[in-house]
């Protein structure tokens, strides 16, 4: 079946990044990316994917891949899971698995390679093009043994703090640009009888997985990538000092008085999209926010009226260690082949190329690492900068929780939800999580 958009979103949740953005000059709109050259065979042909998105996402992907079943006559068999793990493993072991797969995270990563059921990309792909368009940070979050498997065809900042420029202009505050900065900062404006920090667990499924995402980004900025990687691996355990002195760190800010609206209850109860109307009205109850960069949508929905860049910004999640603040958390998702095909082949050099991402990017709600899509492909400033900065970042690694095994980020996140109630637990509750990982690790 010929994969068509029912409905063109052009706003959607907007993939961002982090780092003290500027503004930019707007998109030029007559910039449009040629389309991709036909490929001589393959009309009536078919490339199976399987992959999570839905709705707008699923229909901004169609909008894109439809430009390649135009020009090479091939089509595009969508299946969408509720289950990706599941379904793929029920797939390669019968015998029938998609062409190519699009992953949500590193781990999905790791369980196919180890089973043989992904092949390389090199075999695949130009590398000479790969090279020129990825930079190493990226392409190593799809390598594994040394070989390149998967690449991110949509990435997502998970260390980004919303705010409003003139409101902080307006109380004299800079921008914090290390986490001592940030402490100092929220201390301040407590102290000026003003609520620094808009912060939420969020509440539903999954609740807590916002909490870690300010972990991990306190333990990268903080302890470095070396420890990071130990950490997500549970090659070092929870209570490793510098992990742990992340943990306090956070802790000793959300939960202190008058850092943020409504303290631990609100934290437990709001959701994500409510977490930052707070930052933006007049005036303002709370000044940053910190949540990934899909915020930017949950902005832009409540108050349309703002003008990116202007009316609403981000700054990066301050590192601790400034040495570390081009360091950054991500989500991705990254894109596999499970078979060999000359239609699959086509596909791949398509979704990966800049031609395509830079369509996507024009949408909306999207952000790309490919440094062939051009500034001028996206929307407006903010959305710009940050794919410009997560193009940039020095270091680049996932979020703790998305490379951990699944029982270990359902675990962490509860047990954030725990120590924002009694951060007087932590020393039992690393101990319960270093069990788990260990656990986790060894089967």
């Amino acid at each position: 079946m010929r994969l068509r958009p029912a409905a063109v979103v052009a706003g959607g949740l907007l993939a961002l990044s982090a780092a003290a953005c500027t503004g930019s000059s707007d998109p030029d709109p007559t910039t449009t990316p040629s389309a991709p050259s036909a490929t001589p065979g393959l009309d009536g042909e078919t490339v199976s994917v399987l992959g999570l998105w839905s709705g707008p996402e699923r229909d901004t992907f169609a909008a894109v891949t439809g430009t390649w079943e135009d020009a090479t006559g091939a089509a595009v068999d969508w299946t969408g899971s509720r289950d990706l793990a599941g379904d793929l493993a029920a797939a390669v072991a019968a015998g029938d698995p998609p062409d190519v797969a699009v992953l949500p995270n590193p781990g999905l990563l790791d369980d196919l390679v180890r089973d043989g059921a992904v092949l390389p990309l090199d075999d695949l792909l130009d590398p000479a093009a790969v090279a020129r368009d990825y930079p190493a940070t990226w392409t190593e979050l799809g390598t594994v043994d040394g070989a390149l498997y998967a690449l991110p065809v949509k990435a997502t900042d998970r260390s980004t703090v919303w705010y409003s420029p003139a409101a902080f202009d307006a109380a004299g505050y800079p921008v914090p640009a290390t986490w001592d900065d940030l402490v100092a900062w929220a201390g301040d404006a407590a102290a000026d009888g003003r609520t620094p920090l808009s912060v939420v667990a969020p509440r539903g499924p999954g609740s807590g997985w916002a909490l870690t995402d300010g972990v991990a980004s306190l333990v990268l900025g903080g302890c470095g990538p070396g420890t990071y990687d130990a950490w997500v691996a549970a090659e070092v355990p929870w209570s490793e000092e510098c992990v742990r002195r992340s943990f306090d760190r956070f802790l000793d800010l959300v939960t202190a008085p008058g850092r943020v609206l409504g303290g631990v209850p609100a934290i437990l109860t709001t959701g994500d999209a409510e977490g930052v109307l707070p930052v933006f009205t007049d005036p303002p109850q709370a000044y940053a926010y910190p949540m990934a960069s899909f915020a930017q949508a949950f902005v832009a929905d409540a108050y349309p009226d703002l003008v990116p860049g202007v009316g609403y910004d981000w700054f990066a999640f301050p590192a601790v260690d400034p040495a570390l603040a081009g360091a950054v958390t991500v989500g991705a998702d990254l894109v596999v082949a499970l078979r060999d095909t000359p239609a699959a082949r086509s596909f791949l050099a398509y979704l990966t190329g800049a031609e395509a991402q830079a369509r996507w990017a024009g949408l909306g709600g999207y952000a790309s690492v490919n440094r062939g899509v051009p500034a001028a492909a996206y929307p407006d400033a903010v959305a710009r900068s940050v794919a410009e900065h997560l193009a940039g970042a020095d270091v680049v690694r996932f979020g703790a929780g998305d490379a951990m095994p699944p029982v270990v980020q359902a675990a962490w996140s509860q047990a954030m939800l725990a120590l924002v109630r009694d951060p007087g637990s932590l020393d039992r509750v690393l101990a319960s999580l270093t069990a788990v990982a260990a656990d986790a690790a060894d089967r």
